[in-house]
């Protein structure tokens, strides 16, 4: 399944697994939003088509890349953020998202630069081109409950450094988001619609009203939790990051990592975004 991302609004959403943010050192830049218990704290743009109003004019810039990871001169501390991302089509009623219609899911690298002070999780995300990644190879939702198809799917992810695989991130199920489904939808909806711009959060709704109420959604649905090794090694010249979606009932961790290795992967039921990171 093919989708013109350029076209799309894309999104992320922070704190969707538990223990993520504090092992980015970036849980206390949300003391002061308001959450239930195990909630996602926010969502967070990552671009903007046709940015304008009052829509920062970085967020314009399209930062996917399937290939690379471009990272500015002099940052040091920039690390992979492996996700499951949700294209959705959009319905709009007015100037609120009425609902939304999951469509497909692909490998996502939310990439991020660990930066104190910075006002919104925005700032750290968008850096330019090639400073996030999407894979493009896609697969299609039946439907977006239980008993569906990403019930089926895990995501690992790796850094490939001088010719060994590491694994990144812990191997897990999308399943095991605090927020997936029906309970995601209704937060997205609110978030989408009603979200503030307060602390490092921003007005989403009053940007896409802005911006024409573009009727696809991209959204990485939250980072899974790093290993020891991911939470302490950030990204170098030369590293190769790959982030793989796959199904567990036909693939174990140890074939995926070999798989990795290999670099070679079957294309029909695995979402793979392998980047090469370029200074």
């Amino acid at each position: 399944m093919k989708i013109e991302l350029k076209n799309t609004a894309c999104f992320g959403v922070a704190g969707n697994f538990t223990g993520h943010l504090e092992q980015a050192g970036e849980a206390a830049d949300f003391v002061s939003v308001a959450a239930a218990e195990n909630a996602p704290k926010a969502v967070f743009p990552t671009y903007i088509p046709g940015a304008c109003g009052t829509v920062p004019s970085f967020l314009g810039v399209f930062p996917f890349d399937s290939l690379e990871i471009r990272f500015l001169e002099g940052e040091k501390k920039v690390q992979i953020e492996p996700e499951c991302a949700v294209v959705f089509r959009a319905h709009w009623n007015g100037d609120v998202i009425e609902s939304l219609v999951p469509l497909c899911f692909g490998a996502s690298n939310d990439c991020s630069i660990r930066k104190e002070g910075a006002k919104k999780i925005s700032l750290k995300k968008n850096w330019g081109a090639s400073s996030k990644g999407f894979s493009s190879s896609l697969i299609p939702i039946d439907f977006f409950s239980a008993g569906g198809i990403l019930d089926r799917y895990r995501i690992a992810s790796f850094l490939v450094r001088g010719g060994t695989v590491y694994e990144y991130g812990e191997d897990s199920a999308v399943r095991n988001y605090s927020y997936i489904y029906g309970t995601l939808l209704e937060w997205l909806l609110d978030k989408l619609n009603g979200q503030r711009d307060e602390g490092p959060a921003e007005n989403i709704n009053g940007y896409l009203n802005e911006c024409g109420r573009p009727e696809q959604i991209m959204i990485s649905i939250g980072a899974t939790r790093y290993t020891p090794f991911g939470q302490n090694n950030f990204l170098q010249n030369g590293d190769e990051s790959v982030v793989v979606l796959y199904p567990e009932d036909v693939y174990n961790s140890e074939q995926i990592k070999t798989m990795v290795l290999e670099n070679d992967f079957p294309q029909a039921d695995i979402s793979v975004l392998r980047q090469k990171v370029v200074l």
